[in-house]
């Protein structure tokens, strides 16, 4: 395929959910003069589970990252049930992140802790739960994961599968309303990814919460996200129900989710974005598809 075919904007606009618990706005990031979101607006439906795909570099944990406050955006806003992220005192932001839980791509346990008190920590720190509440709780939520037996181990001594299901249950202690995941696959042979799969859907139908997922295994998602949404050169191409997106009809969409090398998305990643300069602005709204004639 030519890679100096014509690409022409399709402009959809995506339902929005009127529940929606996350609200994305605007949102651009820049480190110097690089820019790895442009204009990025979409919502989050309460209660299912969504997940953002792309290419490798697009900016998917510095979406995540942005969402969640560890990053601040040069423009937009970030809404977390209601609730402003950008922009608002650092107090503010601490108690809007007690509605959500976070689960990195190494777990992020602590090395010296054992499982059980790596998982105990945020009810250690943020509440004033006697042992016996607090033991009570750590133990529901390993039984939950599957890691009932192996809580006085360190996370050097369990496998990586183990870590993240240790790293799942501690973002669950404290019950929140959104759960992020990023990454949760990395690491993981194809079998543990699907035993993670799993248990991912259980813990969804357990808790009824929301869970927001950045990844790029498509396979994975197909079996846990009810939306997706994909990131392509530092845009957002399209957000929808999975089976939106997966008829959508546009060839970023169609290329990626179908993982064939022809299409938009090329092995070098400077065409890919000289590709992108050619696509006009989506003129705020987020909800640009990206198509390309002949294509």
């Amino acid at each position: 395929m030519a890679r100096d075919q014509t690409l022409q904007l399709a402009v959809q606009r995506p339902a929005v959910a009127s529940d929606a618990i996350i609200s994305i706005q605007g949102i651009t990031k820049r480190f110097g003069s690089h820019t790895v979101l442009e204009d990025i607006t979409f919502d989050v439906p309460k209660g299912k589970t969504s997940a953002v795909l792309g290419p490798s570099g697009t900016g998917k944990s510095v979406l995540l990252k942005t969402i969640i406050g560890l990053l601040r955006p040069e423009a937009g806003q970030v809404y977390i049930d209601g609730d402003p992220m950008v922009g608002v005192p650092e107090k503010e932001v601490l108690r809007i992140r007690r509605k959500f839980g976070v689960l990195f791509q190494d777990g992020a346990l602590f090395g010296s802790m054992n499982l059980f008190d790596n998982i105990a920590f945020p009810l250690v720190q943020h509440t004033s739960k006697t042992d016996n509440e607090i033991r009570g709780i750590v133990l529901a939520k390993s039984e939950l994961v599957g890691l009932g037996s192996h809580l006085h181990k360190l996370p050097g001594e369990v496998s990586g599968g183990m870590r993240k299901r240790a790293g799942l249950a501690r973002a669950l202690v404290l019950e929140p309303q959104i759960l992020f995941f990023d990454e949760p696959d990395s690491g993981l042979d194809p079998v543990r990814v699907a035993y993670l799969d799993e248990l991912i859907n259980t813990v969804h139908e357990e808790t009824a919460a929301t869970f927001f997922i950045i990844s790029h295994n498509i396979e994975s998602v197909k079996r846990t996200a009810h939306y997706l949404g994909l990131l392509f050169q530092s845009r957002l191409v399209g957000f929808g129900s999975k089976q939106e997106m997966t008829n959508s009809g546009v060839p970023v969409i169609e290329q990626f989710l179908a993982g064939r090398p022809e299409g938009p998305i090329s092995m070098d990643e400077m065409a890919d974005a000289e590709v992108v300069d050619r696509i006009p602005s989506s003129g705020g709204d987020g909800s640009a598809l990206v198509g390309a004639s002949g294509l």
